[in-house]
């Protein structure tokens, strides 16, 4: 039985900015996926764009690398989503308001952004990430 959009996404966010586990985001993409971020410039630390599943596991492993300092995780009981299914089945949208617990002064931090994947046998064909990029220095 293929997976909702509710259990892809949700897996993609427990691999991905949970567990930062590249290979089981990489594994979420058919093998020609492509993950943007389109609102990034070349020069942003989180890639731009990925094409293939073996670019999305190699730079991603990378990124997760370099992020292992920062140890803020999201608040899970603060975040939430709104998952929109369109009339193509192969594609739904997310809202998303992701709540990082705030660190010394006490603010949390939110961060909002949509995403929308394209789905080809049940795995995601292509996932566009819209968010600020100021956010991910």
């Amino acid at each position: 039985m293929p997976r909702t959009p509710q259990e892809i996404f949700e897996r993609c966010v427990y691999v991905g900015t949970l567990s930062h586990d590249a290979d089981a985001f990489a594994e979420q993409f058919t093998e020609d996926g492509v993950f943007e971020a389109p609102l990034l410039s070349a020069a942003s630390a989180f890639p731009a764009r990925l094409v293939g599943r073996e670019q999305i596991r190699t730079e991603m492993a990378a990124y997760y690398a370099r992020q292992a300092g920062d140890h803020r995780r999201p608040n899970l009981e603060k975040s939430g989503y709104v998952l929109h299914v369109t009339e193509d089945p192969d594609v739904f949208i997310v809202e998303i308001d992701t709540v990082f617990d705030g660190e010394g002064d006490g603010e949390d931090v939110t961060v909002s952004l949509v995403q929308i994947f394209r789905i080809r046998d049940g795995r995601i064909a292509r996932l566009r990430d819209y968010f600020a990029p100021d956010l991910m220095n």
